[in-house]
């Protein structure tokens, strides 16, 4: 499949992490365009494993405030370029699955990326869309899509929406609440194509572990939880679940409102 079926163009957002950048690795070896926007102190570091063409050097270093101002920084580079939309990626996507049939297969990153952008083409009040994880596509999965639920890690993201990241925390899931809040803002899961993530990444080096979950801090993840409670008391409750606290949303009791279509009455 030709990379000029792209519509929007993709980011990364990394630190720490040129020596593995898992996820740069993978677009590089299907000659996918994109963008991986690090820290300029460590451009040059970067540059040894990835080409400086797909390099964006952040205006900023060690804010201590997690990857959303790196993430807001790569949607007003969007923005500025004239681009309606964009993609934003973690770095630790090692591949893509496609579902059919109750089994998972391994697949190349060209069509998943394709057709999310002409799903999300096919509706005006689409805030986000992106791919469930691989692990949690099981043979009882039904759906090839799920609406109004949490986005992880490798997102399409509306450029009109008026939100942005803003939370040291957990802030992809305030992301989707803030749209999902408005009641007219829509989200879409993937499940027919979904990412696979290291999961290992607590034992990585760089990224949010050593910046925000050093040493394993179990105060560290009790207000990792509670911080996005505090924001969202009406919607989310502190759990224990993978033997720790976490974070609980019921999305689909909460969430109701429909995707519109562009030919719909209700399109705007």
């Amino acid at each position: 499949m030709e990379t000029n079926l792209l519509k929007y163009p993709i980011y990364i957002v990394s630190k720490g992490r040129w020596d593995n950048p898992i996820t740069a690795r993978m677009f590089m070896k299907e000659n996918i365009p994109f963008k991986i926007a690090v820290e300029p102190k460590e451009v040059n570091d970067y540059k040894k494993t990835i080409p400086g063409k797909n390099i964006l050097a952040l205006p900023f270093s060690n804010l201590g405030l997690g990857s959303y101002p790196a993430r807001n920084y790569c949607w007003e580079d969007s923005i500025k370029n004239g681009h309606q939309k964009h993609f934003i990626f973690d770095d630790n996507i090692y591949g893509f699955s496609f579902f059919n049939g109750g089994k998972r297969t391994k697949t190349s990153p060209m069509k998943p990326l394709v057709l999310l952008g002409n799903l999300s083409d096919l509706y005006v009040n689409v805030a986000i869309t992106g791919y469930n994880y691989d692990m949690f596509i099981t043979k009882n999965t039904q759906k090839a899509f799920t609406i109004n639920y949490h986005v992880y890690s490798g997102m399409l993201i509306n450029n009109k929406i008026p939100y942005r990241w803003r939370l040291k925390y957990n802030e992809d899931v305030d992301l989707c609440l803030q749209a999902l809040h408005s009641g007219y803002w829509c989200t879409i899961s993937l499940n027919a194509f979904s990412i696979r993530k290291l999961s290992t990444t607590a034992k990585m080096k760089g990224g949010n572990q050593t910046e925000l979950y050093k040493n394993n801090d179990p105060v560290k993840k009790i207000l990792k939880a509670k911080s996005l409670e505090a924001v969202w008391p009406q919607y989310v409750r502190v759990i224990r679940k993978f033997k720790r606290p976490h974070h609980s949303v019921s999305w689909g009791i909460f969430f109701k409102h429909p995707l519109i279509k562009q030919w719909s009455k209700g399109a705007i």
